[in-house]
């Protein structure tokens, strides 16, 4: 009994002198503790506290008038302005007089306008400009640009019936009618009397017409296309009734409420198909298309576009692509709308992923059709004969993705396109304008200037109004002339009071990948307080896409996430768009890791980037490593502590898509290809399941997800803790009752938790107890 007790007692004092070493105790170190303060100093560098500081520098809804003037509202320090604009004359002048404008509205409407603060939008200027139409506290008033009079506009003083709705409705581009979804069937309202009309009756549950219900995506929202003469809609009819059911259960007192609806996986021998269809809303006919259902996909995305829809201007004629199953294959089909008669225009087939960057455009006058495709390892437009189906010709050449379409004149046989890394010196994800005729002649760069942009169009393509930034640089706008000249400065943004809160802006890098070779670039955040005389742990907010990246814009942002937010807690944050991420380089980087999704999944360059970056930057730690990332971003952390335990000491895995055969098939069976049974893991997919390297981990691993995820349901990470389990693993889980995929109202709780689980397991401290970001 004595010698048990004995072995007690120096068990205990064993435990003690461990645990106060852990504590620092008896090596003279304090635990830090950080405060509120400390926390506070961190909430300063969020987007809602940052956002405000900065001011100006863009011109949003540029209105274009017949004679190549224009107006917009413009957003300085001491408050806002309605501009008017004469290019020719390099002349930027008030829209009316504001100061007078503000009294005579406050007299037509009962209230106190200032005039720096007018809210007006929607305006329409007269002929002669001395007059205009807006948009004001939810009435319409016209108003004399002298400013000496306004009245509300006679029968114009609600919202229009249709807008009461909102996305639940599809306006008619004439105004007049408003398509919506009642009991699987598609409906149309007249926005003046608010008559309702059922344009089908045969919708049944789960084989209803324009529903927006396939996988994540759920809502009541019709998906479909009005024609030009709003005589005519394009849509389908969407079959889902054998498809399999996903399942979530609302947590509250007394029984659950069960959540059901279709969502189909990798593999599953039936999953949605879309009946394609056309209707006459006058006669309310119903014109099939007499051809196959297709699978529910489309030439952009993971979902079904409207943008895959293309009426004649009479709606005579629909052109439409049609997108197989496993992405690979495209056909381009013209469909005649009152007989419904189709026909195969031409089609494209790649060995990984057929993915439209710019989406396509049909050319109705010449009967051509204007084609985005990735077939010589680059984003290029051709341009096809819509009758024969023959390529006629290359539009675009060069390195660089040609990144989208801004306008196609056939007349004058000219686009004006955005394409990126084009422009050398630049960061290849730098978007700018271009302009070529469409027999691929006669190119010009029409925004020269180092930076992301954005253009506006002239109707006559003679100015474009071009603004511009960088993460490091603030936006700015002028107009340029048609090729491309400066003609005059418009706005800049001031960011004196961001600047004086201590703002700085990321460092912006480029290091090699794992490879060696290949470029990828990123974005490095570091205290505002940094002292390059110390060390700090680094932490990757990772997104592997691969429809997306790490880094996302590379705009001007005030704040990206929480990402300087957390820096300012002691860490240096880093994100690195890796080889296989985003369509925003060739389409051999884009495909770095087709069918291998969690096998690199861009991990073995995020951690060739850290390590490249802390040789480059002593004060980097590299032996104190950490990642985090949502949904897709979650999917990689959790493999980054399975596959990269070693090296990564801590990661926090939301929402993750741990399992592809767990998430809606569309995505998976883009990326990793058609599931196919067989081999020694039982399926092509096993291999890229996070929980069946869990008994790898060997750092600090948080796992959180919303127990009402439609988008990437629970079970995702259910499947890994399970795992984790079964290999004995400690780890922390953290599962939000009724939260969404984003967790709604818990998301600053969720922030909170992760800045706490760093503070604690990155930096040996103890974070503030039950601090709230408000």
């Amino acid at each position: 009994m004595r010698r048990f007790i004995g072995l007690q007692s120096r068990t205990a004092l064993q435990s003690l002198f461990f645990s106060l070493i852990a504590a620092g105790s008896l090596t003279g170190q304090a635990r830090r503790q950080f405060t509120a303060a400390d926390y506070d100093r961190a909430v300063r560098m969020l987007g809602p506290t940052v956002a405000s500081l900065v001011v100006g520098g863009t011109a949003p809804g540029v209105v274009w008038l017949p004679d190549g003037m224009f107006h917009y509202r413009s957003v300085r320090p001491a408050g806002t302005e309605f501009v008017l604009v004469d290019p020719r004359a390099r002349s930027r002048t008030p829209l009316f007089d504001h100061v007078k404008l503000a009294a005579s509205l406050s007299t037509a409407l009962g209230t106190s306008f200032r005039a720096t603060a007018l809210p007006l939008t929607g305006i329409e200027l007269s002929a002669d400009r001395r007059s205009f139409t807006a948009a004001a506290n939810g009435r319409r008033v016209r108003c004399e640009s002298s400013g000496t009079s306004c009245a509300p506009v006679p029968g114009q003083a609600a919202a229009p019936a249709a807008a009461v709705r909102g996305a639940l409705s599809v306006t008619s581009p004439d105004g007049t009618r408003a398509a919506f979804i009642r009991n699987w069937n598609l409906w149309v309202r007249d926005v003046a009397t608010g008559a309702e009309t059922p344009l089908t009756t045969d919708g049944s549950e789960n084989f209803g017409y324009a529903t927006d219900n396939a996988g994540w995506t759920t809502s009541d929202r019709p998906i479909l296309l009005w024609s030009p003469d709003a005589k005519k809609i394009a849509t389908q009819q969407q079959d889902e009734r054998t498809v399999g059911d996903m399942f979530l259960v609302q947590t509250r007192v007394g029984h659950p409420t069960l959540r059901a609806w279709k969502y189909p996986l990798p593999g599953d021998s039936v999953v949605a198909m879309v009946h394609r269809v056309v209707i006459d809303v006058d006669s309310r006919t119903v014109t099939r298309l007499k051809m196959a259902p297709d699978f529910h996909r489309a030439t952009l995305g993971d979902d079904i576009s409207m943008s895959d829809y293309v009426f004649s201007p009479d709606g005579s004629q629909l052109a439409l692509a049609s997108t197989s199953r496993d992405h690979k294959q495209t056909i381009v089909r013209l469909a005649d709308t009152r007989t419904g008669a189709v026909r195969t225009v031409f089609e494209e087939t790649v060995p990984t992923h057929f993915e439209s960057i710019t989406g396509w455009r049909v050319l109705w006058e010449s009967n051509e059709v204007l084609w985005n495709s990735q077939r010589d390892d680059w984003s290029q437009l051709y341009l096809y004969d819509l009758t024969t189906g023959r390529l006629k010709s290359k539009v675009t050449t060069g390195e660089g993705p040609v990144s989208g379409i801004v306008r196609v004149d056939g007349k004058t046989r000219t686009l004006w396109y955005m394409a990126q890394g084009r422009e050398p010196g630049q960061d290849p994800y730098l978007r700018h304008a271009y302009r070529i005729g469409l027999d691929g002649r006669t190119v010009a760069s029409l925004t020269p200037d180092d930076g992301d942009h954005t253009v506006q169009l002239s109707p006559d393509g003679r100015w474009i109004v071009d603004t511009w930034s960088k993460a490091d640089a603030p936006p700015q706008t002028a107009v340029r002339d048609a090729a491309g000249r400066l003609v005059m400065a418009l706005e800049t943004a001031d960011i004196s009071k961001l600047l004086a809160a201590g703002w700085k802006p990321p460092i912006l890098f480029n290091v090699k990948a794992a490879d060696g070779t290949t470029d990828i670039y990123g974005q490095l955040f570091r205290p505002t307080n940094f002292d390059s005389t110390k060390t700090y742990p680094i932490i990757n907010t990772a997104y592997p896409g691969p429809q997306a990246g790490s880094v996302g814009s590379r705009s001007f942002a005030a704040a990206r996430g929480d990402k300087q937010a957390l820096a300012e807690l002691g860490f240096i944050v880093v994100s690195i768009d890796g080889r296989g991420s985003g369509p925003g380089r060739s389409k051999r980087f884009h495909d770095a890791y087709y069918g291998a999704m969690g096998r690199d999944n861009t991990l073995p360059d995020q951690v060739a980037g850290m390590q490249n970056l802390a040789k480059r930057f002593p004060w980097i730690d590299i032996e104190r490593a950490a990642m985090w990332g949502h949904s897709g971003g979650g999917f990689i952390t959790a493999g980054a502590m399975f596959r990269y335990p070693d090296f990564f000491k801590v990661g926090i895995a939301e929402s993750g898509n741990h399992d592809q055969r767990n998430y809606e098939d569309d995505w998976g069976e883009r990326y990793q290809g058609l599931l196919t049974r067989g081999g020694p893991d039982g399926d092509n997919y096993a291999i890229e399941a996070n929980q069946l390297l869990a008994r790898n981990l060997k750092g600090k691993l948080l796992l959180a997800h919303g127990t009402m995820d439609n988008n990437v349901p629970p079970d995702n990470t259910y499947l890994v803790v399970d795992a984790l389990i079964r290999a004995n693993k400690d780890f922390d889980l953290l599962m939000i009752p009724n939260a969404g995929h984003g967790f709604g109202s818990a998301s600053n709780y969720m922030m909170r938790r992760r800045w706490d689980y760093f503070v604690r397991w990155l930096l040996d401290a103890e974070p503030p107890r039950d601090y709230q970001i408000r």
